[in-house]
């Protein structure tokens, strides 16, 4: 999916794909915790708290999680882009069970595909909360 949606972007020129649904769509990018390298990843966000942003590890309710919540796990220093502007450090933290538990009815609200997700695997889907650094 992460191709397709570059490819919409490229081919609009930027102007179609910034949003999916109610959600925005965010270029995450870690650093692998094998090679070291940047990887980018296209995500939506289905709560924006202030200057915060909440994405899913859902991985589509797979058994493992996504490769990008592993290296943010590994490196919390993280890139987002955030409807097309340019990248700004932010730092990544996984949300405690309490914040979870907070805030997964209103992930599930905003896109009904995440309760899915949940039911088909074991694993608890992690939310992850993203802040800007204070510069």
């Amino acid at each position: 999916m992460n191709a397709s949606h570059r490819v919409l972007l490229k081919l609009s020129f930027g102007k179609i794909g910034w949003k999916v649904g109610p959600m925005p769509v965010v270029e995450l990018t870690t650093t692998g915790r094998k090679s070291g390298v940047p990887r980018a990843v296209m995500l939506t966000s289905p709560i924006q708290n202030g200057d915060e942003i909440v994405i899913v590890a859902s991985r589509g309710g797979d058994d493992h999680h996504p490769a990008w919540y592993l290296n943010l796990v590994d490196d919390p220093n993280v890139e987002v882009s955030l409807g097309g502007k340019p990248k700004k450090p932010y730092t990544a933290r996984v949300a405690t069970p309490e914040e979870r538990a907070e805030m997964w009815p209103t992930v599930e609200s905003t896109y009904k595909g995440y309760a899915g997700y949940q039911k088909r695997t074991d694993r608890v889907i992690p939310l992850v909360v993203l802040s800007p650094v204070k510069q």
